[in-house]
């Protein structure tokens, strides 16, 4: 999986997601923009991530309290609550 790379620093985070509230956007294919790195957080439960882009090799790896997912920008990827979840997504630059 990807890392964040050196220099980038936290500017903006989303609201607190579980598996009723998390945005029907986050559940297909998307992408941050250009430069724009994501981090997701999982604080309780698991989520499914899947990195969807032609451009790399497709990926789902399960996210989990202290294994965070790491959104590569512009690539297309989604999440899916693996039943009860709370995460949010905190943005890169």
């Amino acid at each position: 999986m990807a890392q964040l790379p050196a220099g980038v620093s936290p500017y903006r985070r989303t609201d607190t997601f579980t598996e009723e509230t998390v945005p029907a956007a986050l559940r297909r294919s998307h992408s941050t923009k250009d430069g724009v790195w994501g981090l997701i957080h999982v604080l309780e439960g698991r989520l499914a991530y899947r990195i969807c882009d032609a451009r790399r090799l497709a990926h789902e790896s399960v996210l989990a309290p202290g294994a965070p997912g790491v959104v590569e920008p512009t690539i297309l990827h989604e999440v899916e609550p693996l039943g009860p979840v709370r995460f949010y997504v905190e943005f890169h630059r």
